[in-house]
């Protein structure tokens, strides 16, 4: 067996794709005589300041001689990458053997790829040391992100599916002829095995890019067989040809558990609190609070691109207790999806004369609370119950908004009852 990685082969404004220049790859591994035995699509750290979009990394297993596969691959990269944009610096991994018996060093590099930070001398040296051949266009910086994608198969243990159909290439760069009425239509029957093909409230068709690059649409879901069905049943301009990936889309990969007093900047988190500031909507339709735990304060922040879901921000209340998730960024947590643990229930009042129903004026200071019509008095303000508009339970951001990495709550094995947004 052989491992293939690839990684940083497109532009934000050039377009191509690096799963269109791995399926490339598959396809000359095909053509030669060799077997694709699967193809990984590796979402890594979305905070990673050089991505060019999703900073998604490639993997190819294959039956082909290290070497050969090596060369098949160099001129496909040769061939397509787009090294006229000076931030695309595409790299190529090769590593002899199964993907399963690589060292713990480069599934432990893979892991910290999702949710951390490296350097391209470290992926440099790693590569090397482990035997494996490497190669690098336009400075190489991609060799990080197929080290990742070589060691993605050991380091992790959960995995989705994406088929992606592929216009003809000269079409890149024009619109996409897709039927969005099919689009939707396609979605239902695939529901809740395949997700995140559109947004039902906002009426956005979520599997089709606007990115200049080859992709027509790409459909995430749960089962290869059911993603590939619902691709079927979308009407479009021909589908030039089309890959299914294993994914780590979909699985919340990138979080790790901690505190508010120990968050990074550019990592991803699960943390627990109570909020601590009202929310507040600022220019733009931000949504901003605080939220506190063991002494340690922190901002959260619902974005307006996230729409919808800025109304359940909305509807917190001070004392409300949650597990937050999302990406630290300048000292402010990007929430992706939020559980609420308790809800606040009751808040103070003035209470109210038994006698004729009237509001009780203050008897002064610590004298409590008086009717004067009535002459009746209270000790002090009583708690009034309160309506809330949200449950207890995880909540998360609209289709439209969800990064490659995020869980939908429709996949369900969280710890608390689920609100999925569709």
């Amino acid at each position: 067996m052989t491992v293939i990685g690839l990684d940083d082969t497109d532009s934000r404004t050039l377009g191509m794709c690096t799963t269109y220049l791995a399926t490339l790859v598959a396809e000359a591994i095909e053509s030669y005589g060799g077997t694709v035995e699967r193809r990984l699509l590796v979402r890594l750290n979305p905070a990673v300041e050089h991505k060019t979009r999703g900073n998604a990394a490639l993997a190819i297993h294959t039956d082909l001689p290290a070497g050969t596969a090596f060369d098949l691959a160099c001129d496909e990269l040769d061939r397509w990458a787009v090294v006229d944009d000076e931030r695309t610096s595409p790299g190529l991994v090769v590593a002899p053997g199964s993907p399963d018996t690589v060292s713990s060093a480069v599934a432990d590099f893979a892991r910290d790829a999702v949710r951390d930070f490296h350097d391209i001398d470290d992926a440099v040296t790693l590569a090397e040391n482990s035997g494996f051949l490497t190669d690098g266009w336009h400075g190489g910086r991609g060799r990080i992100g197929a080290l990742a994608a070589v060691g993605a198969w050991a380091a992790f243990d959960e995995w989705t599916y994406e088929h992606i159909s592929y216009r003809e290439f000269h079409r890149c760069g024009t619109p996409r002829d897709v039927d969005f009425d099919s689009v939707f239509e396609a979605a239902d029957v695939g529901y809740p095995e395949v997700w995140d093909t559109v947004d039902r409230e906002e009426g956005e068709a979520v599997c089709v890019p606007n990115a200049p690059g080859p992709i027509l649409h790409g459909i995430r879901g749960d089962d290869y067989r059911t993603v590939r069905e619902v691709a079927a049943r979308i009407d479009s301009e021909p589908v030039d040809r089309a890959a299914t990936f294993l994914t780590n889309q979909g699985t919340d990969a990138h979080l790790r558990d901690g505190t508010l007093g120990n968050v990074r900047d550019g990592r991803a988190y699960r943390v627990t609190g109570t909020v601590a500031s009202a929310p507040e909507t600022r220019t733009g339709g931000h949504v901003f609070f605080a939220l506190e735990a063991d002494g340690a304060t922190a901002t959260m922040a619902a974005f307006e691109p996230t729409k919808r879901f800025r109304n359940r921000v909305r509807a917190l209340r001070v004392g409300d207790e949650l597990t937050v998730c999302g990406e630290i960024s300048d000292g402010t947590l990007k929430l992706e999806k939020f559980a609420v643990r308790s809800l606040v229930r009751t808040e103070p009042a003035t209470p109210l004369c038994p006698d004729c129903g009237r509001t009780m004026k203050s008897a002064g200071r610590n004298q409590g609370y008086r009717c004067r019509e009535c002459g009746t008095d209270a000790p002090g303000k009583i708690k009034r119950p309160v309506e809330r508009d949200l449950e207890l339970g995880w909540y998360e951001v609209p289709p439209c908004a969800r990064r490659h990495i995020a869980k939908p709550l429709v996949r369900g094995g969280f710890d608390a009852a689920t609100h999925p947004e569709r």
